[in-house]
Order: structure tokens, then C-alpha cells, then sequence
């Protein structure tokens, strides 16, 4: 008995043919470059216009933000606000030559300024810090409160302004260090601001024999000729208080910042040596106890 064979006729119709695959992909091709060539007939002109708008626009905006720091400069306005004003210049007119050129290309706008209100509120929630840093620093170059070079004591920190920005201040103290402060922790709070000098406040105590006048009268030229001692403001010596021990001379002046220890060491060392030559008592706490026998 002879064996079956297969059909050839179901093994031909699930063969794969890599033919119409093919000519499927070359179907999609010629639908997409219809669908552009169409789009590109009817939308050249308005594209071309379009994009020229906004080219033009885009250089017309520069112009006008160079013109506005220009102007800031030729009046003197802070560096900071200057650059601010002309970049918020450029940015609001690049905007608008946006929706002049959306507009021309048929493209209704409503949409975008509800998306992008709505997209403001959930960033301004989000960024409240960092706004309240923002406004805070707009505040500071406006009312200028101090500028670069000056001495300020804000939360527990000093040293001279070196830069003044939107978002932040950065200080810098006698060594070098940079402290950077968040504007919104400046602006609201207590603020000391000695322009380039620092106060230094020193004291020494003196035995109650000597006469604390003449002490004065000696102390009071040598503290102004100490080279690093303020121009503007002459120091300050004087009786602080009647302490326990000794009588207490107070020394006040006026020093850079940059040098503000190196001043004080200098100081000291110029009150040691004149008190030591005149044979000026320093006293240290001493305590007289009297002993009482009790009743026999």
C-alpha cells in the first residue's frame, strides 16, 4: 500500500512571502511623503513667514536688551538689576514674537496660556523657597540696603559683600572663606551694616591705685596711631566700669574687615607695652576672706 503524501497546497499558503511585506513599507513611505508634500503646498508661505517673524523678532529683542543695559549703565544702576532688567526685556519680547508667529501659522494660543497658567501654579507651589529667594534679591538691588564692598552682620554671620545676586549673597570674611546667605534670610531681618570698617571693642583692667584719667590720656594717642586704625573715625578710650578688682578701660575703633584680627592682636600688644612701661598694675581676681572665731 503506498504511503500519503503531503499537500503541496496547504504547505504553499503558509509560506512566508518577504514580497508583500515589502510592498507594505513601501505603502507607508508613499503615504508619508504624500501627507508631506501635501502639508508643505499648502503651509510653505505661512512657515517661511513664521520662522522670519521670529528671526526677526529674536534679533530685534537683542538690540533692544543691549539698549536697556546701556541705559542702565549710563545711569549708574546696580551691575545685578542691570543685567536683570534687560534679560526680563528680552525674554517678554521673545515671547510675544512667539505667539505672533504661532498666530501667523493658524496655531490658536488658548490652549498654551491655560496650560502654561496652570503649569505656573503647580511650579510656584513647588518653588515657593526658591521664589521667595528670587523676590527677596529684587528687593535687596531696588531698596539697596548694602552694596558690594560693604561690611554687613545679618543671622549671625559677617564679611564684606562680594557679590549681590537674585538668589543669594555671598559674603567674604578675613580669610578668604566665602559665606553664601539665601536672600530670603536677609531681607526681614536685623541688619548691620559698617560699610568698609569693622568695630572693635577691647577693655583692660587697671589696679584702683593708679588714676584711670591719666591711664587715658596715655592710651588714647597711641590707639591712633595704629596703622590699621580708621580715618574717618577716631577711636574711642574711656572708663567702662568700676569692676570688683580693678577699673576697666574700654577701648573702642574702627578697622578693615580684611585685617580685623591682625588689627586686634596689634592693638593688645600696643596697650600691653605702654601699661608695662608705665608700671600700670593689671590685676587678677582676688577675694579677701576674714575668718570669724565662733563664741566660746
Amino acid at each position: 500500500m503506498a504511503a500519503a503524501t503531503p499537500d503541496s497546497t496547504n504547505s504553499t499558503s503558509n509560506t512566508f512571502n518577504p514580497t508583500d511585506l515589502i510592498k507594505e513599507e513601501l505603502d507607508l513611505v508613499n503615504q508619508f511623503y504624500e501627507v508631506a508634500i501635501e502639508f508643505f503646498a499648502n503651509y510653505t508661505f505661512q512657515l517661511i513667514g513664521a520662522f522670519l517673524i521670529f528671526l526677526i523678532g529674536y534679533f530685534i529683542a537683542g538690540k533692544i536688551s543691549n539698549w536697556v543695559l546701556k541705559l542702565c549703565d549710563r545711569h549708574k544702576l546696580d551691575v545685578t538689576l542691570s543685567s536683570f532688567l534687560a534679560s526680563a526685556t528680552k525674554m517678554i519680547l521673545v515671547l510675544l514674537i512667539t505667539i505672533v508667529a504661532l498666530g501667523k501659522l493658524g496655531i490658536s494660543i488658548t490652549p498654551f496660556i491655560a496650560t502654561l497658567g496652570a503649569l505656573s501654579l503647580g511650579v510656584g507651589l513647588a518653588l515657593q523657597g526658591l521664589l521667595a529667594n528670587y523676590a527677596a534679591g529684587f528687593n535687596i538691588i531696588i531698596v539697596r540696603p548694602f552694596v558690594v564692598g560693604d561690611t554687613i552682620k545679618v543671622q549671625g554671620v559677617s564679611g564684606i559683600v562680594k557679590e549681590v545676586l537674585l538668589a543669594y549673597t555671598i559674603l567674604e570674611n578675613e580669610d578668604g572663606v566665602e559665606i553664601t546667605i539665601p536672600n530670603k534670610h536677609i531681607v526681614g531681618e536685623v541688619l548691620h551694616n559698617s560699610a568698609h570698617d569693622s568695630l572693635m571693642e577691647l577693655s583692660v583692667g587697671i589696679a584702683y591705685q593708679h588714676n584711670p584719667l591719666e591711664v587715658i590720656n596715655m592710651l588714647a594717642p597711641l590707639i591712633e596711631n595704629i596703622d590699621a586704625c580708621s580715618e574717618h573715625k577716631k577711636p574711642q578710650v574711656g572708663i567702662d566700669e568700676f569692676g570688683d578688682n580693678s577699673i576697666v578701660i574700654g577701648i573702642r575703633l574702627w578697622v578693615p574687615t580684611k585685617s580685623y584680627h591682625a588689627s586686634k592682636y596689634q592693638a593688645n600688644a600696643v596697650i600691653y607695652e605702654a601699661l608695662d612701661a608705665a608700671n600700670i598694675k593689671i590685676p587678677y581676681p582676688q577675694r579677701d576672706i576674714h575668718m570669724v572665731s565662733a563664741a566660746s
